[in-house]
């Protein structure tokens, strides 16, 4: 009986589910910060979304997030996000928002990126 690689016959197709590329410089525009919460809140008028009150080290910006449904507010407060700094403010139900945060899907669950060493400090750049 010959041996069959089991991993080969259940081999499919994986479907590609890459955005369009883009270029370096394309890339190469985004600020890409480490921040640390000073505050999170619940939205006033918006049942998933939280403001976020963030340090960059050198000004403070206020990021709305929908990540309520993962995330308690006080469970945020002192964390070291990543975050987009220079991404163009939006009016997000009557509220700023000056920035973006960078999370993973994982399942259901919605996972924010966060520096691996503690000691990476408000500000820093994301290269």
């Amino acid at each position: 009986m010959p041996v069959v690689d089991s991993l080969a016959t259940e081999a499919q197709p994986i479907e590609s589910t890459m955005a369009d590329p883009i270029t370096y410089d394309q890339f190469a525009k985004l600020d890409l910060r480490i921040a640390k919460v000073l505050e999170a809140r619940p939205h006033p008028n918006a049942d998933k979304l939280l403001l976020l009150q963030v340090d960059l080290g050198d000004e403070q910006k206020q990021i709305v997030a929908g990540i309520k449904q993962h995330y308690a507010p006080e469970d945020l407060v002192g964390r070291l996000i990543v975050v987009v700094n220079n991404l163009e403010p939006a009016m997000l139900r009557g509220e700023s928002s000056n920035g973006m945060l960078l999370a993973a899907s994982s399942g259901d669950k919605v996972v924010l990126l966060t520096p691996a060493d503690p000691e990476c400090l408000p500000g820093s750049k994301v290269k």
